[in-house]
């Protein structure tokens, strides 16, 4: 396929940029180099008070934790911070109209703050390291620029988008696909779980964007006939954190060595790390900086409790909840795959919709378990930390830390699923009396103390009946899917009073 036939969807839309008076590149790098001006003009000082309560969260206990806050308190005075001007709409950022249209269709009225920071910047031609906390917008902050760049100069295999996880790929293309509807673009997505034969096709149709993990991405790139990124022009490392967390740094590196050198790189993540930091030397140059947070925070319309319940009630507690807030959505955050499984399987037990997600289901049950979970036929999502970065689920009323996280940054990403772009949200925390440490570790990182959620213990203790019932159908229940799985029998999902336990992970 030539690179014109390719392009042609696109091409075609460029008329749309002829209705207006013609702008010439003078006018355009100047009204860009105001609007940075702007931003620059907005740099605040970190205050004595800010820096005093940063030395506060050092302690005897969390000592690591408080270095990594003021390493990232460190990094961010190079940064730009918060901008005070607030821009009406992304024109005004110097994008054109058709991406302005797309950005009215998705009802994006004026650009987050890390989208007023980071686009002016990015549309000068420099390489971008956006610090945000999530549900901060960083999606668009670069899908925007891409695509503006894309319509300028159309082209194939233009850009490259690194994600963690299968599900935060999905979930970038489709915001990509929105953002370009208007210009016939074409993604695809290369993530483990799917087949490789239908992705190497979906290559050879040459898209324009490409999202992808990194392992799967590197697999094409070493057996895929005809498939390289020769030609690619931008590569985005998003939530960098979690890449390098997962082992993905040799997979990077790898791809790093196969790209042009020529290229603008755009690193997006939530905290900036020591291994962060080396991977940002490593692959921009001369980048700016920008941020909206520059420590551990959370927003404003987030209403964060506790409740201090002995450990051996905990699943009454935990129903006596989610009965008080029925017609919510929630997702319950636990440690563990199995339980999961098996919270899921008690909560439905006592005639809730549940389904549960961890790292082990396969690709397409964890979509299905997410889609069920956005369109509202199953509002509670039991969930391990595979979900708590970078998806973008709608309407989340209620986080419930059923497990209180060992790492006090993973506890940030759970609570930012609720009070997302604006909205309100609550979140509350199980804490046990074996988990003093770790929540008075989270308290010391957000430096503040969370409020108690009060509830009737008594009335909660008239559910445990109920309750010690249903956790011993769910244990009856695992154990027989676990036959099932040794024998190799019925491997479509136990049939009977629940129809979806295939949501169980079971293939």
């Amino acid at each position: 396929m030539s690179n014109k036939s390719a392009t042609s969807s696109i091409a075609k839309k460029a008329s749309i940029k002829k209705a207006g008076p013609k702008v010439t590149a003078k006018e355009k790098e100047q009204k860009t180099k105001k609007i940075i001006e702007a931003v620059t003009a907005s740099h605040k000082k970190r205050t004595k008070e800010e820096k005093q309560d940063e030395s506060d969260v050092e302690s005897d206990e969390n000592k690591e934790e408080a270095a990594e806050v003021k390493e990232e308190e460190n990094a961010a005075k190079e940064s730009v911070s918060e901008a005070e001007k607030e821009f009406e709409s992304f024109l005004e950022l110097g994008v054109s109209q058709t991406i302005q249209d797309a950005c009215d269709a998705m009802n994006f009225r004026k650009p987050t703050p890390i989208q007023a920071q980071s686009i002016p910047y990015a549309l000068e031609g420099r390489d971008i390291i956006g610090l945000a906390q999530t549900g901060s917008g960083k999606t668009a902050a670069f899908a925007i620029p891409i695509l503006q760049a894309l319509w300028d100069k159309p082209s194939t295999l233009f850009a490259c988008v690194l994600a963690p996880t299968r599900e935060l790929a999905y979930q970038i293309s489709q915001q990509f696909e929105a953002l370009g509807s208007g210009m016939g673009l074409r993604c695809a997505v290369i993530v483990g779980g799917m087949d490789m034969m239908d992705q190497a096709l979906a290559l050879t149709r040459k898209p324009h964007i490409v999202v992808a993990t990194p392992g799967r991405l590197m697999d094409h790139l070493e057996h895929t006939k005809g498939f390289s990124l020769r030609t690619l022009k931008y590569l985005v490392l998003d939530e960098a954190d979690r890449l390098l967390d997962m082992d993905f740094e040799v997979a990077i590196n790898k791809i790093l060595t196969v790209i042009p050198k020529e290229r603008n790189t755009y690193l997006f993540s939530a905290t900036m790390t020591s291994k962060v930091d080396k991977l940002q030397r490593a692959s921009l140059s001369n980048p700016v900086r920008v941020a909206v947070s520059s420590k551990y925070d959370t927003v404003d319309t987030l209403l964060q409790y506790y409740m201090f319940i002995p450990f051996k009630h905990k699943d009454t507690y935990l129903v006596y909840l989610i009965n008080e807030m029925v017609g919510n959505s929630i997702i319950i955050f636990v440690r563990t795959r199995q339980d999961t499984e098996r919270t899921a399987l008690i909560l439905r037990a006592l005639g809730f919709s549940a389904v549960p997600l961890h790292g082990q289901i396969s690709q397409t049950a964890r979509l299905g378990s997410l889609n069920k979970f956005k369109s509202g036929s199953r509002n509670i999502l039991v969930a391990t930390d595979v979900v708590a970065r970078g998806l973008d689920i709608p309407s989340v009323d209620v986080v419930i830390n059923y497990d209180i996280p060992t790492d006090s940054k993973a506890y940030i990403h759970r609570v930012g699923r609720t009070a997302r772009a604006g909205r309100s949200g609550k979140s509350i925390s199980l804490v046990t009396q074996y988990d003093i440490d770790l929540y008075q570790r989270i308290e010391a990182v957000l430096q503040r103390k969370l409020d108690e959620y009060k509830v009737d213990k008594e009335a909660v203790m008239l559910l445990s009946e109920r309750v010690n019932e249903a956790q011993r159908e769910a244990i009856l229940t695992l154990k027989a899917n676990q036959e099932k799985k040794k024998t190799g029998r019925d491997r479509g999902g136990r049939r009977g009073r629940h129809n979806d336990d295939k949501d169980l992970g079971e293939e």
